[in-house]
């Protein structure tokens, strides 16, 4: 499945987070340098889909959509991640 939005810019989301997050997890964390994806809040409490990146790169920042299905995505540059 693709992550590109296909709901369209602006639009609301139509159905919750977490099922968007179940949909597009596979196609994300194949882009180079993403490591995870997780529901978080923004700055006014407002749900988005955050994407960790091992590191900041051009092409992870050409291929990950700006809105999937309605909610925003935001990057977090959080290093690798290992299990412990």
């Amino acid at each position: 499945m693709s992550c590109q939005d296909e709901s369209g810019s602006g639009s609301a989301p139509l159905r919750p987070l977490a099922d968007v997050i179940a949909a597009h997890a596979d196609s994300l964390m194949a882009i180079p340098d993403v490591v995870g994806v997780y529901e978080g809040a923004d700055a006014h409490g407002r749900p988005v889909l955050k994407v960790m990146l091992a590191r900041k790169s051009a092409e992870a920042e050409r291929r990950l959509p700006r809105q999937l299905e309605g909610y925003r995505v935001e990057r977090e540059v959080t290093g690798p991640v290992r299990p412990m």
